[in-house]
C-alpha cells in the first residue's frame, strides 16, 4: 500500500497546521497547531479532531509556534499517548509556550465570562487549561538535527534547520514500503530567510520525492530589511514627538527578540531617542532565557555578539514585565514608551489590554511587525477598521497603524522559489499549504510555470504518494 497524506489544517489558510501520514502500517501527524480566528469558530475547529487521537502513533513537530504546536494539549486530553518528536530547542520552548497558552485561555475565558454575565449570557469554557498543557509536555522527546529517528512503524524522520525560529526544522520523512524502497517527504512549513538576523540560514534536506511547502508570502516580496529598520526608527521618532506610545503586538517567540535586537541597535546608533522599552510578557522572558541556552542555533554574527557581550539581544536596556500589577501600571504611565506584548495575531494575552487602553488615542501608534491571519483582531487593525471589538467592547481605532512586513521570518516569493529550484527534475510533487488562498494560488501558479507538479490541497483532502 502506498503512503498517503491527509491535509487537515493549515490548508488554504495560515493557522492550525496539521497533516496526517498513513503508510498501511501506522498513522502519525505532522504538527498539531491551533486554528486562530473568530472566537466561536476557533473553539469549534480546535475542540474536535477528524480522527481518534488514541489511534495516532506519534506527532512530528516542526517548531514551537502556537499555530503549529498549540493544540497538542488538546490532543493528549482526548487520548493521544504516543510520542511527540521535536528538536531539543523546540522541546524547551514548548515547556514555556504550551502552559502559557493554557493559562492565557483560562484568563481570557475568565475575563470574557465577566462580560457575558453582565450581558445575561451563559459562561464559556477554555479549550484546555495550564494543567492540561503541562501534562502534554511529558510526551515530547527532544531530538538532534540531522539524526534519523523512528517515529512510527515503517517511518523515520530527520530534522534539518528551517531557519524560521529557534529550533525550527524541516522534517524529512522517510516512508519505507514493506516490499522494499521508500518515499521521502519533506515538510518546509515554515521556512526562514537567509537575510534574517540571529538564526542560521535554512537547510534543504537531500533526496526529496515530495515537498509540502508554505506560502504565507507566496505572492509577495519583502522589502530590504534596512528599509524596515528605517521605518521602525521613523515610527518611534514620530510617536515620541507627539508624546504617544508605540504598542507592538508580537509573537513571544523570535519576533520579540528580533524587534528588541533592532531597537537596541537604533539606540546605540542614536537614530532613536532613549525611551522606556517594555516587553510585557512573562512568556517572552522565559523564551529569551531559552534562547541563551541554544547558541547552536545562532548565526555567526549573533554568536560573535554572544561571546563578546553575553547579551546579543540588548536585554540590559529592556525592562521585562512579569507581574500583572506592573503590566497595569503601564496604562497609567503618560510617558512615551515602547510596549511589546504577545500575541502577534492580537487574539489573546496582555496585548488585548494594552490595545483596549490605547487604541482610541491618536497620539499612539500600533506597530504591526509580522503576518496576521484573516478574521483576527490583528487583521482588522491592519485593514484599519473604523471600530474593533476587544473583549466584546466596541472601540474606535484612532491610533496610527504602521505595518512592517519585512521583519517577517517567513520566506517570501523569491526566497521560496530559490529554495525549490534545485529540486527541479527530481521532486515528484509539491503541495502548497499554509497561506491565505490568494497567496497559495499565486505560488502554485508560479511553480507550475517553472515546470513543477504543484497543487493546492483542499481541506481534509487525502493524496496518495506514488
Amino acid at each position: 500500500m502506498n503512503a498517503k497524506v491527509k491535509f487537515i489544517g493549515g490548508t488554504r489558510t495560515v493557522t492550525g497546521s496539521m497533516h496526517m501520514i498513513t503508510n498501511g502500517r501506522s498513522r502519525f501527524i505532522i504538527d498539531c497547531g491551533l486554528f486562530q480566528g473568530r472566537r466561536e469558530e476557533t473553539f469549534e475547529r480546535n475542540a474536535r479532531f477528524p480522527f481518534d487521537p488514541s489511534e495516532i502513533e506519534s506527532c512530528v513537530l516542526s517548531h514551537a509556534h502556537i499555530d503549529h504546536s498549540g493544540n497538542l494539549p488538546n490532543l493528549v486530553k482526548h487520548g493521544f499517548r504516543g510520542r511527540i518528536f521535536a528538536t531539543e530547542a523546540t522541546r524547551d520552548l514548548c515547556t514555556a509556550m504550551l502552559p502559557d497558552s493554557g493559562h492565557i485561555q483560562e484568563e481570557d475565558v475568565r475575563f470574557v465570562n465577566k462580560i457575558r454575565k453582565k450581558q445575561g449570557q451563559p459562561p464559556v469554557s477554555p479549550l484546555y487549561t495550564r494543567k492540561d498543557a503541562e501534562n502534554a509536555l511529558r510526551f515530547i522527546d527532544g531530538c538532534r538535527y540531522r539524526t534519523p529517528i523512528e517515529v512510527a512503524d515503517g517511518a523515520s524522520a530527520t530534522f534539518y534547520d528551517a531557519g524560521h525560529v529557534l529550533g525550527s526544522a524541516t522534517p524529512l520523512i522517510d516512508l519505507r514500503a514493506s516490499g522494499g524502497g521508500s518515499t521521502r517527504l519533506a515538510y518546509a512549513v515554515d521556512l526562514g530567510r537567509k537575510s534574517a538576523p540571529i538564526l542560521k540560514n535554512p537547510e534543504q534536506p537531500p533526496d526529496i520525492d515530495y515537498l509540502i511547502l508554505e506560502s504565507t508570502y507566496g505572492g509577495r516580496l519583502h522589502s530590504p530589511i534596512e528599509e524596515a529598520v528605517e521605518v521602525l526608527a521613523k515610527t518611534v521618532r514620530a510617536t515620541v514627538e507627539r508624546k504617544g506610545k508605540i504598542i507592538i503586538p508580537s509573537f513571544a517567540l523570535e519576533r520579540t527578540q528580533e524587534v528588541v535586537y533592532y531597537l537596541d541597535q537604533l539606540i546605540k546608533q542614536r537614530r532613536i531617542p532613549e525611551l522606556p522599552i517594555y516587553v510585557d510578557s512573562p512568556l517572552a522572558v522565559n523564551i529569551t532565557e531559552i534562547f541563551m541556552r541554544h547558541e547552536e542555533c545562532f548565526d555567526e554574527e549573533t554568536m560573535k555578539r554572544f561571546r563578546t557581550t553575553g547579551d546579543p539581544f540588548g536585554t540590559d536596556r529592556i525592562r521585562y514585565i512579569t507581574a500583572v500589577e506592573d503590566s497595569k501600571k503601564l496604562n497609567g504611565d503618560p510617558r512615551p514608551m515602547v510596549i511589546i506584548s504577545a500575541s502577534g495575531m492580537c487574539e489573546s494575552g496582555r496585548i488585548l489590554h494594552h490595545l483596549r487602553n490605547n487604541i482610541e488615542n491618536p497620539r499612539n501608534t500600533i506597530l504591526i511587525v509580522g503576518f496576521v491571519a484573516k478574521n483576527t483582531l490583528g487583521r482588522r487593525i491592519v485593514e484599519r477598521s473604523e471600530t474593533v471589538k476587544i473583549f466584546g467592547e466596541e472601540l474606535r481605532l484612532r491610533a496610527e497603524v504602521v505595518v512592517i512586513n519585512a521583519f517577517s521570518t517567513h520566506a517570501d516569493r523569491s526566497e521560496l522559489l530559490d529554495y525549490v529550484m534545485p529540486l527541479k527534475g527530481r521532486v515528484k510533487g509539491i503541495f502548497v499549504v499554509h497561506g491565505d488562498e490568494d497567496q497559495s494560488e499565486k505560488l502554485t501558479e508560479l511553480l507550475k510555470e517553472k515546470g513543477f507538479a504543484a497543487r493546492m490541497p483542499l481541506p481534509e483532502e487525502e493524496i496518495e504518494l506514488t
